[in-house]
């Protein structure tokens, strides 16, 4: 009984181990659309507390915005460096809004004794990524 035992435990694991696995990758379009903003385009809200400006962006369609991925990072003084946002850098946050046809770029202080954000005095590149969501 026992031996019988064995070899079926055999033979099961010898079943299980042969079976094939495969892995699908699936190719994504992904776009990278690079913006502009300039000095003279941050506005202040009413409130003194953030900095803004908005990138119009048509590609931002319904059903990007329902369903796709949308990274956003951007070059502060346009250099040769990106930093994905959200991100603090010297006491002030920034951080992005996505709507449709559109992205807002905030920029709010973290600090509790100084509230207004610094305003960029130079031009400032975004990249943003659009990621196509395969359903």
């Amino acid at each position: 009984m026992k031996k019988l035992t064995l070899i079926l435990i055999c033979i099961a694991t010898l079943g299980l181990a042969s079976c094939k696995k495969d892995t699908i990758v699936q190719s994504a379009n992904n776009l990278t659309i690079i913006k502009y903003i300039e000095p003279n385009q941050w506005k202040l809200s009413d409130d003194g507390y953030t900095y803004y400006a908005t990138i119009n962006e048509s590609r931002i369609d319904p059903r990007t915005f329902e369903d796709d991925g949308i990274l956003t990072y951007i070059s502060r003084g346009d250099n040769n460096t990106y930093e994905q946002l959200p991100f603090v850098y010297n006491v002030d946050a920034y951080s992005y809004v996505i709507r449709q046809g559109s992205i807002e770029i905030d920029i709010q202080s973290s600090d509790n004794q100084d509230t207004t954000p610094i305003k960029p005095t130079t031009r400032t590149r975004v990249k943003i990524v659009l990621i196509e969501s395969a359903q």
